[in-house]
């Protein structure tokens, strides 16, 4: 008996795997992570999705022990990448980027989606988020969201506004103001947030909703004027700015959030791990000064509480959406 457990440990030693009873044999599973992870990006490469990803799963990773890589799988307005997720192993190594967009809206606005959020997906937490912004260019007459609205009811139909496209953020807002106040701005949607810009300053377009990180460099140049910020309370980056809310528009609170999705059905215990690491790491005084740099904001969040955040804003998309009658072709 001596010479074959002799042997079964020469043997396990020679294929670098223990002489006592497998993994396996004992119910035991091998502690997450063991492996890298594939961090799905649902945008292109070289903008800011790829810059907080890049900076957050860089220092996830090294609190794991585990190298996160960043997969990028850009179409359909994040559909395509937030789909892979979706249909991706259960078992904590194939995460991605969720955003306000394809788990909210896009639900709502979209007849064929290759996912459904509450089926499919787990979001586990919010680990970044953008105020919108409501401006003007940095000579209209208009200086605040009570003149804005009062002379947009003066002209009806005679002011415009941008966004980057039918049934974003940057368009369903001004839809709430129609349906609140009866604001008749006629929408101008363009590709993209240089063309919005360029036709803002151009005098195309009267006014747009932008996130802080891009429109940030325009507001402190002079060539736009902030009016209103869309979080709950004022922002680091412009605290003579007001929100909405202390603008006259109460209830109107939006952010666009990058959070950390993952397949329905994945163990408890990743998800316990991946929103300790990410809340960690989010609020790490680095992590905090990058944030600050960009023009973004960290929202504190739990699984609970946030599940709960997307299920009330993709409720009131669908109601806005139906309501004002939005469809895409």
């Amino acid at each position: 008996m001596g010479i074959a457990f002799d042997r079964r440990r020469a043997l396990a030693a020679a294929f670098g795997v223990s002489a006592a009873r497998p993994a396996w044999a004992q119910g035991a599973a091998a502690p997450w992570p063991n492996r890298p992870i594939r961090f799905v990006v649902p945008w292109p490469p070289g903008g800011l999705n790829d810059l907080i990803a890049r900076a957050f799963n860089d220092r996830v990773g090294a609190v794991l022990g585990q190298t996160i890589v960043n997969d990028f799988k850009p179409g359909a307005g994040g559909r395509i990448g937030v789909a892979e997720v979706a249909r991706a192993a259960p078992d904590g190594y194939v995460i991605g980027m969720g955003n306000l967009g394809p788990l909210t809206i896009f639900p709502n606005l979209y007849r064929d989606m290759p996912f459904d959020v509450a089926r499919d997906l787990v979001p586990v937490t919010m680990f970044a988020a953008s105020p919108l912004v409501l401006v003007t260019k940095g000579d209209f007459p208009a200086t605040t969201v009570a003149e804005l609205i009062a002379r947009a009811k003066a002209q009806p139909g005679r002011l415009n506004y941008g966004s980057v496209g039918i049934g974003t953020a940057q368009h369903l807002i001004f839809e709430m103001f129609r349906q609140r106040d009866g604001v008749d701005m006629v929408h101008v949607p363009y590709r993209g947030n240089t063309d919005s810009l360029i036709a803002l300053l151009g005098g195309d377009v009267q006014a747009m909703f932008e996130t802080l990180p891009t429109i940030l460099p325009a507001i402190r140049d002079g060539r736009v004027r902030a009016l209103a910020v869309t979080t709950p309370t004022r922002v680091p980056q412009l605290p003579d700015v007001p929100t909405l809310a202390e603008a006259g528009q109460p209830g109107i609170e939006v952010s666009t959030w990058y959070a950390v999705i993952v397949p329905a059905r994945t163990p408890e215990a990743v998800l316990d791990r991946l929103f300790a690491v990410y809340t960690q790491v989010a609020q790490a005084p680095e992590m905090q000064r990058f944030l600050a740099e960009q023009g973004l904001v960290y929202l504190p969040n739990t699984r609970a509480g946030f599940a709960e955040r997307i299920a009330a804003e993709s409720a009131r998309w669908a109601s806005l959406i139906r309501e004002r009658g939005i469809s895409v072709q």
